[in-house]
């Protein structure tokens, strides 16, 4: 079975590009078999009640009466007629969510969701995601980067830290962040730390919290240098050939040129990263080893940024997080999201990476009962529930090359309390810790970071693997057959 694309085996190739990537957008639709798709980019999945009301209103007058909430944080719309890209990016522009049409594609920022909302947040790296998105739209460099390329903006957490970023910026906690930057010529400030990291490079670079959306910045512009020199025309950092891969000592000599103070950490990121998970090999009864993630320890019990329901704040603050069931919502859902916003909340929503949306500002008086209506609105709002942690691509009928409707067998399969399939009766608990993820075909659009559990749609019906990073998938020990599958796939 082929790895996922965005999975390279250790010592595998990277591929040569010759072309750009045909990542759509706000303004490049893409044609699929329902209609035209729209991906609209959204820094850090936040949004404003009037943007989140422009969007609602496109996908109803324009396309299929739903929007789709990606793994990066950002929208999508689909079934869009023709000719109607005109009306789309007017509503858009009017609602602010184009501030430059020539940068809409590379405005890649994720970020962690909850930071400032619950009661141990560290540094709210979000304001850095904005001023990050600024110095992207007034770049002329940065138009060149690819449609692929993330910047991922990690409070300190570790909840968004591990999924797969080009650049990525991590807040410090504690000590690291009140001190100097030894060696760096430049004082921390009152913005604390961050750490700077190149794709997969275990080492990272110590910068003023202040310095770090500009960092970022020229990260990525020394990645472009990288790989204009390699000819490779790479898309992302880890395509970068051997002999041409950027480092965090390479960034180095770009920041300290740009009057940005860095001073080299060895050891991997995450290790600095409170609440960071490690993938480790657990061995269950059969010998066999599955991927699972492990919490390391942490200081601060930071809330679960990926888990449904009421978060608390500090003075009484409570936010709500809710996750769309595979993803998708209709326009009444978002549109009851967008009123609970705006009447109970801070008249803000943010997306996040894992197709859920948070609503921050809402009272202890109001958010109960808040959530008791979403959850009555067919959104996901409890922890335990079989739909938290399973995902699916689009699959027939909007995906030509799927082999079968994977979100209606996924949906099968949950309601009858088997989100993998395979044999019935119980499944081993590293299963159940995993996040599912249902691919109509081996491009595995959308799938997950770090260890999951792969259900490939074959000729012959679905295929169970346990993915871990930087491999290919590993296969279930127990028998996967397709006939154990609610819908067997189809050719």
């Amino acid at each position: 079975m082929p790895p996922s694309p965005s999975i390279r085996p250790q010592g595998a190739e990277p591929p040569i590009r010759d072309r750009g990537d045909a990542c759509p957008g706000a303004l490049r639709l893409h044609s699929a078999a329902d209609g035209h798709l729209a991906r609209v980019r959204l820094p850090a999945g936040d949004l404003t009640v009037r943007q989140a009301e422009a969007l609602a209103d496109a996908a109803d007058r324009l396309g299929d009466g739903h929007l789709s909430l990606t793994s990066r944080g950002n929208a999508e719309l689909r079934g869009l007629a023709d000719g109607c890209g005109g009306r789309l990016a007017a509503l858009l522009r009017d609602a602010g969510l184009l501030p430059s049409e020539r940068h809409e594609r590379v405005r890649n920022i994720l970020a962690s969701p909850l930071a400032g909302l619950d009661r141990h947040t560290p540094s709210d790296v979000r304001l850095w995601a904005r001023e990050l998105d600024g110095l992207l739209c007034a770049s002329e460099s940065a138009t060149a980067l690819s449609g692929r390329f993330l910047f991922v903006l990690d409070d300190g957490r570790g909840d968004v830290a591990a999924l797969g970023g080009d650049v990525s910026l991590v807040a410090e906690r504690g000590g690291a962040g009140s001190g100097g930057l030894s060696g760096a010529g430049c004082p921390a400030g009152a913005g604390g730390t961050a750490l700077l990291r190149v794709g997969d490079d275990p080492a990272a670079l110590r910068i003023a919290g202040p310095d770090a959306p500009r960092a970022a910045l020229t990260a990525a512009e020394a990645f472009l240098t990288a790989a204009e020199a390699s000819g490779s025309g790479a898309w992302r950092v880890r395509e970068l050939p051997d002999g041409h891969g950027l480092t965090a000592r390479a960034v180095a000599e770009r920041l300290r040129a740009a009057g940005i103070g860095c001073a080299e950490v060895a050891g991997e990121v995450a290790a600095a990263v409170a609440g960071a998970r490690e993938v480790t090999g657990t061995p269950d009864a059969t010998g066999a080893t599955y991927a699972t993630e492990a919490p390391a320890p942490a200081s601060v019990p930071y809330a679960d940024s990926s888990a449904p329901g009421v978060i608390e704040g500090t003075d009484g603050a409570r936010a709500l997080s809710v996750l769309a069931p595979l993803g998708r919502l209709s326009v009444a859902q978002w549109r009851l999201l967008t009123a609970v916003a705006a009447e109970d909340g801070a008249g803000a929503l943010r997306l996040t990476p894992w197709r859920g949306v948070v609503i921050p500002g809402l009272s202890a008086d109001t958010a109960a009962p808040r959530l008791r209506e979403l959850s009555a609105a067919g959104l996901i709002t409890d922890p335990d529930s079989p739909w938290h942690r399973v995902g699916a691509c689009t699959g027939r009928p909007g995906c030509a090359k799927s082999r079968t409707d994977v979100r209606a067998d996924a949906t099968a399969a949950v309601t009858a309390g088997t989100p993998v399939p395979g044999e019935p009766g119980p499944q081993p608990a590293t299963l159940r810790r995993l996040p599912v993820y249902w691919s109509g075909c081996e491009r595995r659009c959308g799938h997950p970071h770090g260890a999951w559990v792969d259900v490939l749609a074959t000729a012959e019906g679905y295929r169970v693997s346990v993915v871990q990073p930087q491999s290919t998938p590993a296969p279930h020990p127990a028998p996967a057959a397709p006939s154990a599958a609610p819908c067997p796939a189809t050719s």
